[in-house]
């Protein structure tokens, strides 16, 4: 029963010390002898036909305390005290005979943010969080909703209800049966949390593990949400209501039993349908049946492929080929291309050689490019028949991966599975025209593109260099390097000397711009001859020497003017003048041989460490001995009575033979 006043009275609106006086009135008057006391107080003031309104002040201050009532409420009331007294009865007869710890009915008598208010027929009303229904579509106002009584009354007067703990024991015996017998039941996988999934059982929230959703793995929890599975109960336990369920128990058995039947009946050679249960860089699981084999990558297709996810997606039906069975290891090979045409058969006639194809670029290495022709025929372009005249450093300077391109067929090899292409042949080869385009003696311009340690490539056309080599950059000049001539990026005029078509190689000639000087030289540094000289070049054997004009001569270690020498650099810098004469002329081997007559540098440094040496060591200048072209040291008159020596030994040779 639902009374305004009594429903005000215990509304947690209402001011606290007033809710605690009612509430305590109501515990006094629910006993008979409250009843009593009303009956004799009304009969001793002979107030009972007497509306409240009448009575006068003392009259209802003496009533009021008769029956235990505040002197404001009972001022307030529009009822006799016969009608006080039938609404009290009604009132206690509403109260049920409730005790904590019991399941009880109750309706709903509103849906606050976040809790229901219930009206269970107690004195107060109770409350349920609304997070404990399931839906809160259903949460009508006067719904019966049945309820698990924790407290009869926490610290705001409110009993403490549960919908959670009523729902577990009222399904409490079902599931230890259940769990007893190993029985199967069903429930729906309500929502993920961490470490597993919360399943719907009967009503009460049952806790899946991960581990036991599936035989293996499940990536996509969040899919299976919302569906409703069979389960085992591996774990219980009332006080804490733990509830741990399993599908995987269920599912190993089935397994089991699958695979004996499988194990009976498979064999090498046949052809099975599975299912895709996983998916590895190195191929795809396959489940049989009962048992899982393993379709290897490389089994998957003829062709090349990158990932088996390109052929293989998880929950996929596929039909594969038994290749081989190890049952002790429990270990079956599948395989996918071997249902599929073997596609080098009569690969030769498909693709004879010198015919002409388009196929996509496939992979690339550093030695070519390979080309699939069609799924599982690739051909090979190697980094050499990629172009007739660029100098090609990685084919990925030329092709892209999924590019198409059109190449010769230059080869097949149908038992190692091998094609050879080139991209090449697809135009007509320039060197073969370039001879008769550029004969020798031909002087063209070209643009120096590298430098080496033993020439020069100059370009002819784009894509095509010919060699200056360092003995064809002068005629005169011992050239040790090419950057003493020309420079990187110069443009320089040069003549044809030869074009080898086949090595594809032409040589080139810098020098043969010029006449040819030696004719000339060697009857102006003929035998006899005396010049002036400078020092260029140091070598173990001797010095070169700058004539003029770019004209270089060489004067042996026997030949420097001095006895005994191991070492040119000891007596000798670059740059020192020298008075030289020539020995020896070769125009046809373009070779100059001189000795030295006079080193007037070498005069000049020594009188300058005389002139800085200490004053008593420096010699008196009778005893310094003069050095002149007439009359040279006598270490120089020894050299040049060694050269002549040797001259003289040379002629008689000469003669004799």
């Amino acid at each position: 029963m639902t009374e305004p006043k009594t429903t005000a009275t215990s509304d947690p609106g209402t001011d606290a010390p007033e809710a605690v006086a009612v509430e305590s009135h109501r515990r006094e008057d629910s006993s008979p002898e409250t009843h009593a006391s009303y009956e004799d107080a009304a009969s001793e003031l002979d107030l009972s036909d007497k509306p409240i309104d009448e009575l006068l002040d003392d009259e209802i201050e003496r009533a009021s305390r008769s029956v235990n009532i505040r002197r404001d409420l009972f001022d307030e009331d529009e009822y006799s005290l016969d009608e006080y007294e039938e609404l009290l009865g009604m009132y206690e007869e509403s109260i049920q005979d409730i005790r904590e710890g019991q399941i009880v009915t109750g309706h709903i008598l509103r849906v606050d943010e976040n809790v229901v208010v219930l009206d269970i027929g107690f004195k107060s009303e109770g409350a349920v969080p609304v997070d404990e229904f399931k839906s809160t579509d259903s949460l009508d106002v006067g719904a019966e909703v049945d309820v698990f009584l924790e407290n009869l009354e926490d610290q705001d007067g409110r009993v403490v209800l549960s919908k959670k703990k009523a729902d577990f024991f009222k399904v409490w015996d079902k599931i230890r049966q259940a769990y007893e017998n190993g029985t199967i039941v069903q429930g729906r996988l309500a929502r993920k949390i961490k470490g597993g999934v919360i399943v719907d059982l009967f009503g009460v929230d049952a806790f899946l593990p991960g581990s036991q959703i599936a035989l293996r793995r499940v990536p996509d929890i969040d899919a299976l949400i919302g569906q409703t599975m069979e389960f085992k109960i591996i774990k219980l336990n009332k006080r804490r209501r733990n509830i741990v369920v399993s599908r995987r128990m269920i599912l190993e058995q089935i397994r089991e039993q699958k695979r004996g039947l499988l194990l009976e009946e498979i064999a090498v050679g046949q052809v099975r349908k599975g299912v895709v249960k996983n998916i590895t860089d190195f191929g795809a699981f396959i489940d049989l049946g009962g048992a899982d084999g393993l379709l290897h990558i490389t089994d998957m297709s003829w062709g090349r492929v990158g990932h088996p996810s390109e052929l293989a997606t998880i929950g996929d039906e596929v039909e594969v080929k038994i290749l081989d069975l190890d049952l002790q290891n429990n270990r079956i090979s599948l395989g996918l291309k071997q249902l599929q045409p073997y596609p080098w058969e009569n690969v030769a006639d498909k693709y004879p050689v010198g015919s002409r194809i388009h196929g996509k670029v496939v992979s690339i290495t550093n030695y070519g490019a390979f080309v699939e022709l069609e799924k599982g025929v690739e051909g090979l372009v190697h980094i050499s028949e990629m172009s007739w005249t660029r100098h090609i450093k990685h084919p990925s300077k030329v092709v892209s991966i999924g590019d198409i391109i059109e190449a010769a067929v230059l080869n097949v090899n149908q038992e190692d599975e091998k094609i050879s292409l080139g991209m090449k042949q697809i135009e007509d080869d320039p060197w073969q025209s370039l001879a008769e385009k550029y004969p020798p003696g031909t002087i063209i311009a070209g643009k120096v593109r590298n430098l080496t340690s033993f020439g020069a490539f100059v370009e002819i056309e784009e894509g095509i260099d010919g060699l200056v080599h360092i003995s064809d950059m002068s005629w005169t000049r011992r050239v040790h390097h090419p950057s003493e001539v020309v420079r990187k990026g110069e443009t320089v005029k040069v003549q044809i000397l030869n074009i080898d078509t086949e090595n594809k190689r032409i040589s080139l000639s810098i020098k043969d711009l010029l006449e040819n000087p030696w004719p000339a030289l060697g009857e102006r540094y003929a035998v006899g001859v005396e010049a002036q000289g400078t020092v260029v070049r140091l070598l173990d054997k001797g010095v070169v020497v700058d004539l003029s004009g770019d004209v270089e001569g060489f004067v042996p270690i026997s030949q420097l003017g001095y006895r005994n020498l191991e070492n040119p650099a000891d007596k000798f810098r670059e740059g020192d003048g020298l008075v030289l004469k020539v020995i020896e002329s070769d125009p046809e081997n373009r070779r100059i041989v001189l000795s030295v007559i006079d080193i007037p540098g070498h005069r000049e440094r020594a009188e300058d460490e005389i002139e800085h040496a200490p004053a008593p060591e420096a010699p008196e200048e009778s005893e310094r001995p003069a050095r002149s072209r007439e009359q040279p040291s006598t270490q120089m008159a020894d050299a040049l009575a060694e050269a002549k020596s040797e001259s003289a030994g040379d002629e008689t040779t000469d003669g004799g033979s």
